[in-house]
């Protein structure tokens, strides 16, 4: 068992979706599903930070049985129950974000705007046809930032992201991601690693990912997702995950 960077006992799971909950193919690993649901019935909350939609999120939350906040949209949404009401914050302008797509284009850069980003509140997300670093270039200095995932490249105003949303979506509880096991594997699950009480990535993952996490699965995708639980404190509760002993 690897040891947590914090001192305090781990209380919630932290995790993105593509690449970590999925396999290379985008689905739903059923091991994955298991781990989860697991950890909810043993009142461990699972929390979602991803760059999808809300609907996408929200849907997979419900189906795993999840009861913790979702971070969606790479940071830009906040979806949570108070008092038994569903709440949705926003954390990003989305307008400075379209300004931004049409300078890239205006530009020159060949870029196209993901199926899904007409739903999206918050930002904008890209296909992966061009460089992160040639639109990052573009927009160094401005109020926009691009953000990487293997799967699409996201324009959000700076100052949002993951870490930030799932800052505000742990306040109510008094908990920071100090106190979360933290699963991810792109470069936009780089600073919620490196803020987690125990942040783990996969050998599938970006290396940056990689070297933001205090344990790196030798399996990929979801199965690297259920081997870096066993590996975290958080199972000190809990000894029966899928494939466990």
């Amino acid at each position: 068992m690897a040891r947590s960077r914090s001192a305090r006992p781990l209380r919630a799971v932290v995790t993105d979706v593509d690449g970590t909950l999925t396999d290379r193919e985008r689905r739903l690993d059923p091991a994955a599903v298991r781990a989860v649901r697991r950890l909810e019935s043993r009142g461990i909350p699972v929390l979602l930070a991803t760059g999808n939609v809300l609907p996408i999120a929200l849907a997979i939350h419900r189906s795993l049985g999840l009861t913790g906040p979702i971070v969606a949209e790479n940071g830009g949404i906040l979806y949570r129950k108070v008092d038994g009401a569903e709440r949705v914050e926003r954390l990003a302008d989305r307008s400075l974000a379209l300004r931004a797509y049409r300078s890239l284009r205006q530009a020159g850069l060949p870029v196209r705007r993901l199926f899904t980003d007409r739903w999206r509140e918050t930002e904008v997300a890209l296909e992966p046809n061009v460089s992160v670093r040639a639109v990052a270039r573009h927009l160094r200095g401005g109020p926009v930032r691009a953000e990487g995932t293997g799967y699409a490249i996201h324009l959000m105003q700076r100052g949002a992201g993951k870490r930030e949303g799932l800052e505000r979506a742990l306040r109510p509880y008094g908990w920071t991601l100090a106190d979360c096991v933290v699963l991810g594997d792109g470069d936009n699950d780089v600073a919620m690693l490196r803020a987690a009480g125990f942040g783990v990535s996969f050998r599938s993952g970006s290396p940056a990912a990689q070297r933001a996490a205090d344990y790196v699965a030798r399996a990929t995708f979801a199965a690297g997702f259920v081997e870096g639980l066993k590996a975290s404190t958080v199972w000190e509760r809990e000894s029966s995950l899928p494939g466990g002993n």
